[in-house]
C-alpha cells in the first residue's frame, strides 16, 4: 500500500499509510497514522492527498529531484535534512534554501571555501560557497555581472549568509597587491552591523537599513575594491525601541567601554542610564561582549585606514546623542516648555559639539515661524519640544550612518577600472509585528519589489523563453504581486497621498488615512479598513496580511528638523558636526542620496526639488536603482528560512517554515518545476558535455543539433521527458541526472579501461624488470655452480687416478709376494719331495 501525506493542525502535514485499496467514488480513505491510529480520512475524487516519497528519496540535495514534488514532500525533506542530518543547506531549482541553526557551524573554514572553489553547483553538497562559486564562474565566463539575493524574515540570517558570500570572494580572489583590498572589504561588515544593527524580538543582530555591496574585480578577477549602497536607515529606532529590544550596537559598545581612559571625556556611563538605550529593559544580549565587539569595532576602523582622530570623532557625536536623549524637559503650563540652563546633559550636549548651550536650550523649546509679512517665535508644548529633541537625534544620528558609509567606500574606493562585479544585496525582511509604522511599510513595501523581480525573472522570463524556443508547454498560472506593488505606488497611490498630504501645512495622519479610506475601501481587494480601528489599514501582502497604525507616518515622511536648530549645528566649531549640515549638500557616493536639510517650514518651498523630497520618495527612487542594477544582472538567490522563534538551535516548528516556504516563493518555484521543463541545455553545451555518450557513427554527422536529437531519442525512451527547441533542449525534472549517470557510467568504464591499460603496462614493466634480475641472478648462480661443479670433477678425477694407481701398486706388490712365495712354496716343495722320495727309495 502507498503512503500518503494528511494535513495537520499542528505539523501542517503527517504522514500516513493506506489500509485499504481506494475505488473511484469512494467518500473516504482508510489509513493509519504513524502512531497508530486508524483513521477514515474524507477525500475529494478530483483532489486525492499528495503522495509520500520513498524512502531512498527522503533528504535529497535538490527539492526539485524529489519524485513528487509538492508541499508536504518539500517540507519532510528539509526537516529531515535540518533536524536528522544538522544540515542547513538545501537547493531547490537555482534558489538556496538556508535554514538558520542558531549555532555556529564549523563549515565555513578556509579549507571548506578551497574545497568549492572550481567545483561546478551540483558537485558537491548544496552551500552558500556554492552559490558564490557559481556567481563568480558565470561572472568570468561569460564576462558579466553578477548579484547574490539574500531574503527572509527578521532573524533568517540574511546578514550572516551575505558575509559569507563576501569572505568567500575575498579567499578565491586573493590579489598580489599589498593594499588588502580583501581584507578591507570584510572589515566594513563590523563597521555597518555596529552601527546599523540592532535587537528586536525576532533576532539579535537585526539589520535596520538595507545594504547592497558591489564587489569590483579587474580583467584577472581579483577583487580591487567594493561600494555600499545603503537603503532606509530605521532612524526612529535611535529614539524609540519596543520592549526587550535594543538600541543600535554601536551605543552599547561605547557604553560599555566608558571607564576606559581614552573615553573618559565623553562622560558615559552604563547603558542603564541613558534614555535611548534602556528603553527597551534589555541593554545586554546573551552571549555577546560589547566592550570585546567594541575593540573589534576601533580595529577594522583602523584597518580601513581610519585612525583614531577620525574614530574619536565618530564616538563624540554618539555620545552627545546620548546625552542629548538625558536632557530633562518641563512642562510650563499646558502650551510652554522648558529646560534648565544647568541641565547636565545638555551642558554635555553642546561641550562635545562645541555649540551654543543657550541657543540650544532656547530653540529646543521654541520654533520660529516665518509667514510673508513677519517671523513669529512661539513656545512649544512639552510633547513638542520632546519631538523636536527627538527628531534633533536621528538627523544627526542619519548624518553620522551616511558619513561613516561615505568614509567605507572611499576607503574601499580602488585606482584601475571595475571590469565586472558581484552585488550581495543584505536587505529586512518582511516584517509584521504587533504595531506596525512607516518604517515596516517601506520595509514591505522593498520586500514586494524584490519578490516581483524573483517572479519576472523564475517565472516570466522562464515562460516567455518557453514560447520563444517554440516548445508547446501550457503557460502556468503563478501569484503577481503587481497589484500590491500598484496600491502603493501607482498614481493616486497610498505614497503619492502621502506625500501629497505631506505638502498641505496643516495636514494630519488621520486625514491621510481618510483619503485612503475613500479611495481604497471596496474598490481595491488588497486594501481594507480594520473592524475595530479608524487609526489603521490593512494591507494584504504577498507573504501576509499587515496591519499598519497611521500615527507618525506624515512626520517620518516628511523628515523634518526646525531651521533653527540646524542653523545652530551649522554654526559649531566641531568640524564633523559643521560640516553635516553645510548648506550645499555634498554627495556621499555615486549611489546614494546627497545629505540634505528639509526645512520644517512647508510655505517656503525650495527651488532645488532634492530638498522637497520626502523619505518615502526617496525611498521608492534608490529602490528604482536597485531594481534596474538588479535586473541588469545575473541573480542567484539565498532564500532565508527561520525555523522557530525561540532561536533554539535546530528546532523545526513546521508551521512556521510552511508559511516562509509559501511566502518566499519556494513552493511557487517547486510547483512549477513539477508540470515544466526546469532543466535546459543549449546544443552546443549538450554536445560538449554529453558527447561521451555518442557512437562513432553519430559523431561523423556534420549537424550537431541532429547528433544531439538522435542521441536523445536513444537514451531517453519517453519523448515526453524532453523537448527540443530552436537553441535549447528542455529536460523534465530528473532527466539530466540520469545522463549524468550514463555519464558518470561512461566515464568510469573508461577510467577503469585507462587504469587496466596503466596498470597492465606497470605490471608488465614490473614484470620485466623482475625478469631480468632473475636472469642476471640465474647467471651468476650458474656460473658459481660450473665453477664449483669445475672444481669437483678435477678431484673425482684425481681420485680415481690415485685409485687406480693404488690398484696396481697393490697388485703389482701382491704378485711380487705371491711370486716370492710361490717360488719358496715350489723349492721348499722340490726339497720335501726330493727328501721324500729319497726316504721312500731308500726304504725300498
Amino acid at each position: 500500500y502507498n503512503r500518503v501525506w494528511i494535513p495537520d493542525n499542528e505539523e501542517v502535514w503527517q504522514s500516513a499509510e493506506i489500509t485499504k485499496n481506494y475505488k473511484a467514488g469512494d467518500h473516504f480513505l482508510h489509513v493509519q497514522l504513524e502512531d497508530g491510529t486508524e483513521l477514515n480520512y474524507p477525500v475529494d475524487p478530483v483532489a486525492l492527498p499528495p503522495l509520500r516519497n520513498p524512502d531512498i528519496l527522503v533528504g535529497e540535495n535538490d527539492l526539485t529531484a524529489l519524485s513528487y514534488l509538492h508541499e508536504p514532500a518539500v517540507l519532510h525533506n528539509l526537516k529531515v535534512r535540518f533536524v536528522e542530518s544538522k544540515l542547513i543547506y538545501t537547493y531547490s531549482g537555482i534558489i538556496l534554501v538556508a535554514i538558520n541553526p542558531y549555532k555556529q557551524l564549523p563549515i565555513y573554514g578556509e579549507a571548506i571555501i578551497h574545497a568549492y572553489s572550481g567545483q561546478n553547483m551540483g558537485d558537491m553538497d548544496p552551500h552558500i560557497f556554492a552559490v558564490a562559486e557559481e556567481a563568480y564562474k558565470q561572472m568570468a565566463r561569460n564576462n558579466k555581472n553578477q548579484s547574490i539575493i539574500v531574503s527572509g524574515e527578521s532573524g533568517a540570517g540574511k546578514t550572516v549568509s551575505a558575509r559569507y558570500t563576501m569572505r568567500y570572494f575575498a579567499t578565491v580572489s586573493k590579489s598580489s597587491s599589498n593594499a588588502h583590498v580583501e581584507d578591507k572589504v570584510l572589515a566594513s561588515n563590523p563597521i555597518t552591523e555596529a552601527i546599523g544593527n540592532a535587537k528586536t524580538t525576532r533576532n539579535d543582530n537585526s539589520s535596520r537599513f538595507g545594504k547592497y555591496t558591489e564587489i569590483s574585480f579587474d580583467q584577472s578577477y581579483q577583487i580591487i575594491g567594493a561600494n555600499m549602497r545603503t537603503y532606509l536607515l530605521e532612524k526612529s529606532r535611535v529614539v524609540f525601541q519596543s520592549e526587550n529590544e535594543r538600541n543600535y550596537h554601536m551605543f552599547y559598545q561605547l557604553c560599555a567601554s566608558a571607564m576606559q581612559p581614552e573615553f573618559k571625556h565623553l562622560k558615559l556611563g552604563s547603558a542603564e542610564e541613558f534614555n535611548y538605550t534602556r528603553m527597551g529593559g534589555s541593554t545586554v544580549i546573551e552571549g555577546v561582549d560589547d566592550r570585546a565587539n567594541m575593540m573589534e569595532t576601533q580595529k577594522t576602523f583602523t584597518l580601513l585606514g581610519l585612525k583614531g582622530d577620525f574614530q574619536m570623532d565618530v564616538f563624540k557625536m554618539l555620545a552627545a546623542i546620548l546625552h542629548l536623549g538625558n536632557v530633562e524637559i518641563t512642562a510650563v503650563g499646558d502650551e510652554r516648555s522648558s529646560i534648565s540652563p544647568e541641565d547636565k546633559h545638555l551642558n554635555i550636549f553642546c561641550e562635545l559639539l562645541d555649540l551654543n548651550c543657550d541657543k540650544m536650550g532656547q530653540w529646543l523649546c521654541h520654533r520660529k515661524i516665518v509667514t510673508m509679512s513677519e517671523t513669529v517665535i512661539k513656545p512649544m508644548t512639552r510633547a513638542q519640544t520632546v519631538n523636536a529633541r527627538d527628531a534633533l537625534a536621528k538627523k544627526i544620528y542619519a548624518h553620522l550612518f551616511d558619513f561613516i558609509v561615505e568614509r567605507i567606500n572611499q576607503a574601499l574606493q580602488f585606482p584601475g577600472k571595475q571590469h565586472t562585479f558581484i552585488g550581495v544585496l543584505d536587505i529586512y525582511g518582511f516584517e509584521t509585528f504587533d504595531v506596525n509604522s512607516f518604517e515596516q511599510f517601506c520595509i514591505n513595501y522593498a520586500n514586494e519589489k524584490l519578490q516581483q523581480q524573483f517572479n519576472l525573472h523564475v517565472f516570466k522570463l522562464e515562460q516567455e523563453e518557453y514560447m520563444k524556443e517554440d516548445i508547446p508547454w501550457t503557460l502556468i498560472d503563478f501569484y503577481d504581486n503587481q497589484p500590491v506593488i500598484d496600491l502603493i505606488e501607482a498614481k493616486m497611490g497610498i505614497l503619492e497621498l502621502l506625500d501629497e498630504e505631506c505638502l498641505l501645512p496643516h495636514g494630519t495622519d488621520e486625514n491621510w488615512l481618510q483619503k485612503l479610506y475613500n479611495n481604497f475601501v471596496n474598490k481595491n481587494a488588497l486594501f481594507e479598513k480594520p473592524r475595530m480601528s479608524n487609526t489603521s489599514f490593512i494591507i494584504q501582502h504577498f507573504a501576509d496580511k499587515v496591519e499598519y497604525k497611521c500615527e507618525g507616518f506624515l512626520e517620518k515622511n516628511r523628515d523634518t528638523v526646525h531651521e533653527v536648530l540646524i542653523d545652530i549645528l551649522k554654526e559649531s566649531k566641531f568640524h564633523l558636526c559643521a560640516n553635516f549640515f553645510q548648506d550645499n549638500p555634498v554627495s556621499i557616493s555615486p549611489f546614494s542620496s546627497a545629505i540634505n536639510i528639509k526645512s520644517a517650514r512647508p510655505v517656503l518651498k525650495s527651488p532645488n526639488k532634492q530638498l522637497r523630497m520626502t523619505v518615502g520618495t526617496k525611498f521608492r527612487s534608490s529602490l528604482s536603482l536597485l531594481m534596474v542594477t538588479l535586473n541588469a544582472t545575473t541573480p542567484h538567490y539565498v532564500r532565508c528560512i527561520k525555523p522557530n522563534d525561540d532561536k533554539l538551535p535546530f528546532e523545526f516548528d513546521s508551521k512556521r517554515v510552511a508559511q516562509q516556504l509559501r511566502a518566499c516563493g519556494v513552493l511557487e518555484t517547486i510547483r512549477i518545476s513539477a508540470q515544466s521543463y526546469p532543466s535546459r541545455w543549449t546544443y552546443i553545451e549538450f554536445f560538449s558535455r554529453y558527447s561521451i555518450l555518442m557512437t562513432q557513427q553519430e559523431l561523423s554527422i556534420n549537424d550537431k543539433k541532429q547528433i544531439c536529437k538522435i542521441v536523445l531519442q536513444r537514451l531517453i525512451q519517453d519523448s515526453n521527458q524532453c523537448q527540443f527547441g530552436r537553441t535549447k533542449i528542455f529536460f523534465r525534472a530528473g532527466q539530466v541526472a540520469y545522463l549524468e549517470k550514463l555519464r558518470s557510467d561512461k566515464l568510469r568504464h573508461s577510467c577503469i579501461t585507462i587504469q587496466k591499460r596503466v596498470r597492465g603496462w606497470l605490471q608488465r614493466k614490473k614484470f620485466l624488470c623482475i625478469k631480468q634480475a632473475a636472469i642476471i641472478i640465474q647467471q651468476y648462480f650458474r656460473g658459481q655452480r660450473t665453477v664449483r661443479q669445475a672444481i669437483t670433477a678435477r678431484t673425482l678425477k684425481q681420485t680415481w687416478a690415485a685409485i687406480i694407481i693404488q690398484k696396481y701398486c697393490r697388485g703389482y706388490l701382491v704378485r711380487r709376494l705371491c711370486q716370492l712365495i710361490h717360488v719358496a712354496a715350489v723349492i721348499i716343495q722340490a726339497y720335501t719331495r726330493g727328501f721324500l722320495a729319497r726316504k721312500k727309495y731308500r726304504k725300498v
